[in-house]
């Protein structure tokens, strides 16, 4: 099994890009984790269907969070966080390719891994399995709540995350030898419930995570909210949090 399970945007201030996430989108927050304070941090946990947006926001100077707000030249996708069923078997092949674990995360029941940004290049990857195994089940970053604030009338689920890159064909590689994934004809990684995409970077702000395919129940009525927040659209895409949420 790997899944998209949860993808997390940086903020400069977390309540203005949770508030749109909301209004926008039509979801709900379900938990907040102290744990993240430990590196600076405030965050928020959204469920779109059965799998999640995270928002987090720097809360002091000197955070690793700030730092990529400001290479990057503003808020933004941060990780992309997969779901696994076999987290011992991964992390032999990410030491036997030589790619550095970043953060350790051991809850019992969740087993997490984050692995260094500067040798998996894009953005953050983390690739997390849950000991309860069940596909769209138990999420322990969630907390254990989430399900009582799922909405279904808005976002009802993430597809695909997109990142660009200035060599698109070298980074897609890269990932598909991480994550022990074929790569497509068409610069994507299959994934048990969509994929990762690659792209040529061509606004100016260097590798990262720019976008989201998500399906909706209405996609007009999200991009109409948006219009009335002030936020960029286009004939199937809104920007929040400086990603486009492509929406089908």
């Amino acid at each position: 099994m790997l899944r998209l399970r949860q993808i997390c945007l940086v903020a400069s201030e977390l309540r203005p890009v949770v508030e749109d996430i909301k209004a926008v989108l039509q979801l709900d927050e379900c938990f907040h984790d102290p744990a993240v304070a430990e590196y600076g941090l405030e965050n928020a946990l959204l469920p779109i269907g059965r799998d999640f947006l995270e928002v987090v926001a720097p809360t002091r100077e000197g955070t690793a969070a700030g730092r990529y707000i400001e290479r990057r030249g503003g808020d933004g996708g941060y990780i992309v966080i997969l779901q696994c069923d076999d987290a011992d078997r991964r992390r032999a092949h990410y030491q036997a390719l030589g790619v550095r674990i970043a953060n350790a995360m051991d809850y019992g029941d969740f087993d997490g891994t984050q692995l260094h940004p500067k040798d998996t290049g894009g953005c953050m990857l983390e690739v997390d399995q849950q000991a309860d195994g069940t596909p769209n089940g138990p999420w322990h970053p969630a907390g254990n709540d989430w399900e009582k604030s799922m909405r279904t009338s808005g976002a009802v689920g993430m597809t695909s995350a997109i990142i660009q890159s200035q060599n698109p064909v070298a980074l897609a590689a890269r990932w598909g030898e991480i994550l022990d994934k074929p790569v497509a004809a068409n610069l994507s990684i299959p994934l048990d419930n969509g994929a990762i995409k690659f792209t040529e970077a061509r606004d100016g702000r260097g590798d990262g995570l720019i976008a989201l395919q998500i399906t909706a129940k209405d996609p007009a009525a999200i991009i109409t909210a948006a219009k009335a927040r002030g936020l960029p659209t286009g004939a199937h895409s809104v920007t929040i949090g400086g990603v486009v949420f492509h929406i089908s």
